[in-house]
């Protein structure tokens, strides 16, 4: 089964040198999968800027002219976490169109992920939390539309809850929302996905594994997906500045290994996109990131 990683340099964005979210990783992680030799050009997406229709699938039209018309007010720009320019709007329509080129790549099976994205605190009508569009929400919907997929399972185990992507799907019997996150962590005021498991404060790998394994077992066996979006982030690990759970380097390499592994075993499309990561060593942030990498490509790679 086929192999693809979507990449493109613009999702290295020009932000404050307070901002907390670590651009560079993008980059040091394409060039990782380089030296580990990965990657080549028959596996490369290269995506351009995302169709306003498919975008429109999912965020309102009221909210896309407010993005792209950069006439978002200053508390709605604060509370996306961004100061909105043209380059930075286009970045996220670029983001946006890498996961769906990933679900078009793999819709006969296979795995794709997208260096960047996860982008799940986007609701339709707003951004939040370094969100402005929801790259799964999007690439789900359009699947569905195009009747490539009938029954969607995204699991979210970013340490915050996927709550944009909960809002968007929250009537759509075709999608199901799998949301592990930290019970205190942000956002203080949760939507409700079709699952929530929340984690106490300092949380370790066997706690985290063993909810993670029986949840995930449940909902495969009374949903029946036959597509998955994982939203893979790690700021789950110990060292991350934000996430307050303990999970290792090895323990967010056996969280990846449970989702990679039913997709691989039964033939289901899967897409990654990386979501959050805040440690203080770059390093450990691209290292747990590979982890996914390093595990889809031993389960799913043809070369």
């Amino acid at each position: 089964m086929p192999f693809f990683v979507a990449y493109h340099p613009e999702f290295i964005y020009d932000v404050p040198e307070n901002h907390r979210f670590p651009m560079e990783k993008y980059a040091m992680l394409f060039q990782q999968l380089a030296y580990e030799e990965l990657i080549d050009e028959r596996n490369i997406l290269t995506p351009d800027l995302s169709k306003l229709e498919d975008v429109s699938r999912v965020h309102t039209a009221d909210y896309i002219a407010k993005l792209t018309n950069l006439t978002c007010t200053e508390r709605e720009q604060r509370v996306s976490g961004f100061v909105h320019t043209k380059a930075l709007i286009e970045r996220e329509f670029r983001i946006v169109e890498a996961t769906r080129m990933c679900a078009e790549a793999v819709r006969n099976g296979g795995i794709a992920l997208n260096i960047a994205g996860g982008t799940h605190h986007a609701f339709s009508n707003r951004g939040e939390g370094f969100c402005l569009l929801n790259d799964q929400a999007v690439a789900a919907k359009w699947l569905l539309d195009k009747k490539i997929a009938n029954r969607i399972l995204i699991v979210d185990l970013d340490v915050h809850q996927g709550n944009g992507t909960a809002e968007i799907f929250r009537s759509n019997s075709q999608v199901f929302t799998l949301s592990m996150h930290g019970k205190s962590n942000y956002p203080l005021e949760k939507e409700v996905s079709d699952l929530d498991l929340e984690m106490e404060n300092d949380t370790t790998d066997d706690v985290y594994l063993q909810v993670l394994r029986q949840n995930f077992a449940t909902v495969i066996n009374d949903f029946r997906p036959d597509f998955l979006f994982y939203q893979c982030g790690v700021d789950v690990l110990k060292t991350d500045k934000l996430g307050k759970l303990k999970l290792t380097q090895d323990g967010i390499r056996n969280r990846d290994l449970v989702v990679l592994s039913f997709a691989a075993e039964n033939g289901i499309p899967l897409v990654c996109s990386m979501g959050g990561g805040y440690s203080e060593e770059i390093r450990e942030i691209v290292n747990a990131h590979m982890h996914v990498f390093r595990e889809g490509y031993k389960l799913f790679s043809d070369y």
